[in-house]
């Protein structure tokens, strides 16, 4: 190979690797000086999308759930989170956080996205709540289907305008949101899903495998002595 080649070769190379670092630079999101126990508002980061919460915004008590919505353990942990955040809406603030664990659930950021994209319609808890309660009838989908299926499911809910919902499933802004929730969650080091922080301290494995497998007795009794 001559001189001139070889100078071809390296410029090549170079700009390969100079993309390949691009890439995998692209998505990350500097969460270094974002506190994760406090509501997070719209941001450039978050893709002009805040935190959603449910519940007494101004509560001195804050549960946040770091959750994939195709984990079977957050699927079966779903109904004893539901019954808790409605028996305390009142006095608590809840917030859940997309951390969708792609490489295990393929499916799972697509999800996230379909209730991103709901919640640009104000209908953000009510996918949150389908997607759980119908897990198991879109989670092994394919790509096309599963979309499909995330359309049929913002019209049952009464998302207005469903070419909006589908632009806004693959958007920019709401690929903002989740890889910033995703930040904040390896912030924190969540490992696993669901991952759960009451007031800033993340509940101990016993606290959150009463959550999960019992009546979620355990994570009530935690918020009543909180609340006292």
């Amino acid at each position: 190979m001559s001189r001139n080649a070889w100078i071809i070769f390296a410029v090549i190379c170079v700009a390969v690797l100079g993309g390949l670092v691009a890439l995998s630079q692209k998505d990350k999101v500097d969460v270094s000086g974002v506190d994760h126990t406090k509501i997070q508002a719209a941001s450039a980061n978050s893709g002009n999308i805040a935190d959603h919460v449910f519940g007494k915004t101004d509560s001195k008590v804050v549960l946040i759930e770091y959750g994939d919505f195709q984990c079977p353990f957050c699927g079966d942990a779903y109904p004893q989170v539901k019954d808790i955040t409605d028996t305390y809406k009142d006095k608590i603030t809840f917030i859940f956080r997309n951390y969708p664990l792609a490489t295990m659930h393929p499916n799972a950021k697509a999800a996230a996205a379909a209730a991103e994209a709901a919640g640009l319609q104000g209908k953000y808890w009510e996918m949150h709540d389908k997607l759980y309660k119908s897990q198991s009838d879109w989670s092994s989908l394919s790509t096309d289907k599963r979309t499909d299926m995330f359309v049929t499911y913002a019209k049952e809910i009464g998302v207005k305008d469903l070419d909006k919902f589908k632009t806004d499933m693959a958007g920019n802004n709401v690929n903002k949101k989740i890889n910033f929730d995703l930040a904040l969650g390896n912030k924190v080091g969540i490992t696993g899903t669901p991952t759960f922080f009451l007031d800033g301290k993340k509940v101990s494995d016993s606290v959150s495998g009463s959550v999960i497998n019992g009546d979620g007795s355990a994570m009530k009794q935690a918020i009543d002595d909180l609340l006292k």
